[in-house]
């Protein structure tokens, strides 16, 4: 029997506040049999389950989000299907659509020809399940559309940022009265004395109780369904903290206003303020957050945002203007001037200029015509084109792109590795914290207050404690910095497939680097041409072109392309002959061409003192020399090499002032290697490396635990870029589906190195210092709400001050992560050559 593959699923989760709620969702789906691993992203709202299909299905999982009390969102879609002519049918489709990921439920009507599909929309579109159908050999109208899977999570969100907002105000107009009848009297000693003489202590308590409770049991009903779910699963998380403690200082003020008289004279103090209030003052929190991580994700909506929505498609001698998702393979395409790039394909007709910035970081737009390969979401520019699609849905670069980021936000780098251990124990250890906190002040604070104050101190200082340690802090100190540095990575053409690899990079010390494709174009080019007087240039170019253009050798290749974009018109050689170790000779258009090394025109007795000098030179340089002669006379010496790419002196000089050692790993010739390496300034050179032994290059680099990261093609160098520390791959912009890398560098530029490097810095520096906030907040707070500075301070805590520090807090953690998004590379793609001095990438405010 063949074993069943796992299977990954993505559900999007609503409801968490902090750390603790991320735990509890974890620990209840790998509770689930067959759960192999569960991951849950506080930032993206995202729980990612793998698991075993022959044990578990998408049902059981989403019961079980439900159950340990927070909602999974899912989706419903009405598909008209045609073709279906029976039950058998029905139950095709219904079977076809229950087995694609993600789908919850199928049912198919054969008399109004429609399926209504429960889906999860973190995995899988309407586009998707529509393809599922017509792969089942029936066939959804064009007109059949759907909200996409982004479209229903971001609708998910602003609904949950509008009932947080409408749960404040409420809150609000309770609560502004009620702090303003608490705090007022206690501060104007002429109100109070006033008011108890007019209104008296039993009738304003009954005024704030009035006030309290719609709080209490309108918008703080989420606190007690989250928070009990909670103490249910054993789990308490920060909705426990905050039920437990408003519900002590709530039902304790009730006790106060219906039986005064149990409490010493001068005792029945009420705080319904600390019930009230903090509620209000936590939801005002939330909101904000809420708001936060919306911005948050403003580099996942700008990639989304790139999917063009519609294609003019060809068919049948007549354009039609269809959804991209219905779009297949080998369609042709028309795309007008200014419109995007509907989906990636190759320009049959048409010239015109591309910009690829969204997709590639470059900021320059590249010429298309026949036969070029178009990116889609990318702009087209002033000319019309007609395209043939090559890749739809998932299989598009864009779609792709999307999906690494989406990995890299969903991930977790190894520094969270700390918070997590901590959160683990964090709300069970306040609980305790508390618990002994009440227990100290009833016992002992009987000592220095008089007329039986300890009750009420002990009971305030209690609820501090639980409303000012809540974990959100902790929570999202890592995620929300990941996903903003992963999706600013994207805008600038890096995409960072794992928050390990974000993290990794950042320790790096040495960067090797391949030489052909990464450092140099990787195609040789005719680089020098010197002529021996009454020689004319384009006649020797012709004819050397003309006798080397049947030969595939990447140097007479170099030489034909040079004739050609010289548009040097090329004769059929007479006669061609290699001469084994030396070089070509040929007869074109009467005149005898013999082309070669040194040794070549030893052989033909020609003296070479002429060119002593220049030949050396060019050797020193890194170039092929080679000779001419016509007709038995020397006439030229000639040069290929394969070029330096733009960027790649940048690049490297940046890496040095980024305190890195650079490294280059080669096949060539050591001659070759060291040439490019004096021209480079590249530190230590590896050459005539074979391929298979490039990966033993690099272990040699990480000997004596040097951490070593590689770039390469992604291709040829995938044995490397597996053994580095961290692999690197350049991308030339559609090939991004690199399995070894750990980033993908869409630009064939190199200087997305430095820029990968210091946005790594940077964004790891932004994660230790939410980290540090979070945890100091509540080492150095929680002593204080417990009440340690009252004996000898008079210093206190109250519960509406813990309450608002504590949404301050995660505020505070998530606006330091937004300014990733400000966060300037060292090396634009397109800028000016760095001047001395200039360092890593650097943050501004937004």
């Amino acid at each position: 029997m063949t074993a069943i593959e796992p299977t990954t699923l993505e559900i999007g989760v609503q409801g968490m506040t902090c750390a603790s709620c991320v735990g509890r969702v974890e620990r209840g789906l790998k509770k689930v049999a067959g759960v192999e691993d569960a991951t849950v992203n506080l930032a993206t709202e995202r729980a990612s389950v793998r698991f075993d299909p022959a044990q578990t299905d998408a049902r059981t999982l989403i019961a079980t989000v439900r159950d340990v009390g927070y909602e999974p969102i899912t989706a419903g879609l009405e598909l008209p299907i045609t073709g279906m002519t029976c039950a058998s049918c029905v139950g095709r489709v219904e079977r076809a659509l229950g087995k694609a990921n993600g789908v919850l439920s199928a049912n198919v009507n054969l008399a109004t020809e429609r399926a209504h599909v429960q889906y999860l929309p973190a995995s899988t579109t309407p586009g998707q399940l529509r393809a599922v159908v017509r792969d089942a050999g029936y066939d959804v109208p064009d007109a059949a559309q759907g909200p996409s899977g982004a479209d229903t999570q971001r609708a998910a969100r602003e609904a949950e940022i509008l009932h947080l907002r409408s749960q404040v105000i409420f809150s609000a107009v309770f609560a502004v009265p009620l702090l303003l009848i608490a705090m007022l009297p206690m501060l104007w000693s002429a109100l109070e004395r006033s008011l108890m003489a007019s209104v008296g202590m039993g009738a304003m308590n009954w005024i704030m109780l009035a006030l309290a409770a719609p709080v209490q049991f309108g918008p703080g009903r989420r606190f007690y369904r989250l928070g009990w779910a909670s103490l249910k699963h054993r789990s308490p998380d920060m909705n426990a903290l905050v039920m437990i403690g408003t519900s002590a200082a709530f039902f304790y003020s009730l006790v106060v206003t219906l039986a005064p008289q149990l409490f010493p004279a001068g005792t029945a103090h009420v705080y319904y303020e600390a019930s009230g209030v903090v509620i209000t003052l936590i939801l005002l929190g939330k909101y904000f957050e809420a708001l936060a991580k919306g911005r948050s994700s403003e580099a996942m909506k700008s990639l989304l945002s790139l999917q063009p929505k519609e294609a003019r498609v060809l068919r049948n001698g007549e354009e039609q203007l269809l959804a991209v998702d219905d779009v297949q393979v080998g369609d042709t395409l028309r795309v007008l001037p200014g419109e995007s790039i509907p989906l990636d394909g190759d320009v049959l007709s048409g010239q015109s200029y591309v910009n690829e910035s969204m997709i590639t970081g470059e900021s320059v737009p590249i010429q298309k015509t026949g036969g070029a390969a178009v990116i889609g979401g990318t702009l087209n520019g002033n000319g019309a084109l007609t395209v043939r699609a090559t890749r739809v849905g998932s299989d598009t670069a864009l779609a792709q792109i999307i999906k690494l980021v989406e990995t890299a936000q969903g991930s977790r780098p190894p520094i969270q590795g700390l918070a997590d251990r901590v959160v683990a124990v964090f709300v069970p250890v306040v609980l305790v914290i508390a618990a002994v906190t009440f227990a100290v002040w009833l016992l002992l604070g009987g000592l220095w207050l008089e007329n039986g104050g300890a009750l009420s101190q002990a009971l305030i200082n209690m609820v501090a404690v639980l409303i000012i340690a809540c974990p959100c802090a902790m929570g999202l100190a890592t995620p929300v910095s990941v996903m903003v540095g992963t999706g600013k990575a994207a805008e600038l053409g890096v995409l960072f497939k794992s928050g390990t690899a974000l993290e990794g990079l950042q320790a790096t010390q040495v960067i090797a680097l391949d030489k052909t494709g990464t450092l140099t174009r990787g195609q040789p080019e005719l680089t020098d041409l010197t002529l021996v007087p009454g020689f004319e240039r384009g006649e020797v170019l012709r004819l050397v072109a003309s006798a080397e253009q049947d030969s595939e050798h990447p140097i007479a290749r170099a030489i034909v392309d040079a004739a050609k974009r010289e548009s040097l018109s090329l004769s059929a050689p007479e006669s061609s002959q290699a001469v084994p170790g030396f070089g070509l000779e040929a007869v074109v258009e009467g005149t005898r061409v013999q082309v070669g090394a040194d040794r070549y025109m030893g052989k033909l007795g020609l003296g070479l003192a002429d060119f002593e000098t220049q030949a050396e030179q060019l050797g020193d340089e890194g170039k092929s020399p080679l000779y001419v002669a016509l007709n038995g006379q020397l006439a030229a010496i000639l040069a290929v090499a394969d070029p330096i790419k733009d960027g790649s002196r940048e690049a490297v000089a940046a890496l040095h002032r980024q305190g890195l050692k650079v490294a280059m790993i080669t096949g060539d010739n050591a001659r070759t290697a060291q040439a490019i390496a004096r021209q480079l300034g590249i530190d230590v050179v590896q050459a005539e490396v074979l391929p298979g032994d490039k990966a033993e290059a690099v272990w040699a680099l990480q000997e004596g635990g040097q951490k070593v990261a590689f770039v390469g093609d992604g291709i040829n160098d995938a044995p490397a870029l597996a053994q580095a520390d961290v692999g690197l791959a350049i991308g030339t912009g559609t090939d991004v589906a690199v399995e070894t890398a750990d980033v993908v560098l869409m630009s064939g530029d190199l200087r997305g190195v430095p820029n990968a490097l210091a946005l790594s810095r940077t964004t790891l520096r932004n994660i230790r210092l939410n980290l540090f906030w979070a945890f100091a907040y509540n080492v150095l707070l929680i002593p204080v709400a417990a009440g340690v500075l009252i004996p000898a301070f008079g210093i206190r805590l109250s519960p509406v001050l813990a309450a608002a520090a504590m949404g301050f807090s995660s505020v505070f953690v998530l606006t330091n992560a937004l300014r990733l998004r400000g966060f300037k590379p060292p090396l634009p793609p397109s800028a000016p050559r760095p001047q001395p001095g200039d360092h890593d990438g650097q943050l501004v405010t937004t």
